[in-house]
């Protein structure tokens, strides 16, 4: 299988994006290559080889939940240049 410049077009028409003349001879020549590769790739042996979604093994970390101290309203606002009790006092952003 192999890509010609027709096939270019029609993927610069569908993404809706324009291409020069040599533009199109150029991606028209990377696509092949990259055909290429990938006709070598499935030449490949691969039986009894595991399908991999990750090349090295990861784990997520999670610490534990745990409940732990907690400041009250009063010192939560203490700092704050503008309140209205209980709450932090914004400046409007909606009209």
């Amino acid at each position: 299988m192999s890509v010609t410049i027709k096939d270019v077009e029609h993927i610069a028409k569908l993404a809706k994006l324009h291409f020069n003349e040599d533009e199109m001879k150029l991606f028209t020549h990377q696509l092949n290559k990259i055909l290429t590769y990938i006709e070598k790739l499935n030449k490949l042996d691969t039986t009894g080889v595991e399908p991999l979604s990750q090349v090295i093994e990861l784990s997520n970390v999670f610490r534990s939940d745990n409940v732990g101290e907690t400041i009250s309203t009063k010192e939560a606002l203490s700092n704050s240049p503008a309140k209205m009790d209980p709450y932090f006092k914004v400046p409007k952003v909606i009209g």
